[in-house]
């Protein structure tokens, strides 16, 4: 008889969390979750970018990634030593978690878990990402009726980190059962802090002691609204724009004095930066609900992204501000940020009302509860059938 504390959970994202992405971060905090709370927790992932330090047990997968650099999609296709490695890590297992369902790593680790009747959760964090290319556009459009869909369909526990993501391929009243659950927060490191500490934490950075100070936090690609914020800094000289992150765009190229780039950055040095700013701008499209926005919450800075991030947790939304983010119209975009960011400083969020908030609802230990609950009885044996959904839809 296996004890549920016993059980093996292997976790399926496209990198780990070396990658710097916001999946990849989100699938390593619960790996490390699953680990704490006593389960047989590994996590499969492309490596390269090198192993994550975690209790989980890393198995790395060698991986080709040539879309990156070319069109910002991370699309790491595995070769055929490591789809060997993923497939021996499916049969040890007894439960597989996949990050998000259009990657390669994630088709394969469907198949290969139908194959060995190991029920599957899948967690799906975007949907239709809408680039500025139309032939792009139309690309993801396809991949989502032929790929997504069907992903969606096979899995035996479906969770969505984002009511708006949920809806876009569910439809506004589906009939397919299903967990809304929001990213956690790790609080012992996102928090506020005192009035008085944030010159001091400028003042480390070598930023301006004085003056708004804007706060991006992501990878150097298109989808996240690189050309928007270029654009944004080059009308607000007024203003501080840092930037946190890696990618194949360059915004060191840009020209802008207003515009400090910091590169990737632990998470601590990440959240000073968030105490010291004036609102975090996340100019991007195609995202459920980015982990970064949960974060800076935590550390009461106020927020300004897409208009959909901003609706994917309703209780949530008087503290974001949604503004129309159109990759093709970078200028428009650029301008209707600007003016959500004079309303902000006009009229600045309640910072203790929305961290507190954040603190109460973003938890990582009740969110890797909730994706395995029920799905095993006490004795170890499954309780959802391979093919069927059992799981009630929350909201």
């Amino acid at each position: 008889m296996r004890r549920e504390h016993q059980l093996r959970i292997l976790s399926v994202s496209n990198f780990f969390d070396t990658h710097g992405g916001g999946l990849e971060r989100v699938a390593g905090h619960l790996a490390r979750e699953f680990a704490l709370t006593g389960y047989d927790s590994s996590w499969a992932a492309s490596d390269a970018d090198g192993l994550p330090q975690s209790p989980a047990r890393a198995i790395g997968l060698n991986c080709l990634n040539p879309t990156e650099a070319l069109t910002g999609l991370p699309m790491p296709l595995p070769t055929p030593r490591a789809i060997g490695r993923l497939a021996r890590a499916i049969g040890a297992s007894d439960v597989v978690v996949i990050h998000d369902a259009l990657y390669v790593t994630s088709i394969i680790a469907m198949a290969l878990a139908k194959l060995r009747r190991k029920p599957v959760v899948l967690i799906q964090h975007i949907a239709a990402i809408p680039f500025a290319s139309a032939a792009m556009r139309a690309l993801m459009r396809t991949a989502n009726a032929l790929v997504t869909r069907p992903m969606l369909a096979a899995a035996d526990r479906l969770v969505f980190i984002s009511a708006v993501v949920r809806e876009d391929l569910l439809g506004p009243d589906p009939k397919r059962a299903s967990l809304l659950l929001f990213n956690g927060v790790d609080q012992a490191i996102f928090h506020t802090a005192a009035a008085q500490d944030r010159q001091a934490i400028r003042a480390r950075w070598n930023l301006p002691v004085d003056g708004p100070l804007a706060i991006f936090v992501g990878r150097f690609v298109e989808k996240k609204g690189l050309a928007v914020l270029r654009s944004l800094a080059a009308d607000r000289p007024d203003m501080c724009f840092a930037l946190v992150g890696q990618g194949p765009i360059r915004p060191d190229d840009w020209g802008l004095q207003n515009v400090r780039v910091l590169g990737q950055q632990e998470q601590a040095a990440v959240a000073d930066l968030f105490r010291a700013g004036d609102a975090l701008v996340l100019p991007s499209v195609g995202e459920g609900y980015p982990l970064v926005i949960q974060e800076a919450m935590a550390c009461g800075l106020p927020v300004v992204c897409g208009e959909p991030s901003a609706r994917s947790d309703p209780q949530a939304a008087q503290w974001l501000s949604g503004v129309e983010i159109d990759l093709a119209d970078p200028i428009a975009s650029a301008r209707r940020c600007g003016h959500a960011l004079d309303d902000l400083l006009r009229m600045p969020s309640d910072r203790h009302a929305m961290a507190s908030y954040a603190a109460a609802t973003y938890n990582w230990s009740r969110m890797a509860a909730r994706l395995l609950d029920g799905l095993f009885d006490r004795t170890g044996a499954r309780t959802l059938p391979g093919s069927g959904i059992a799981c009630e839809q929350h909201g």
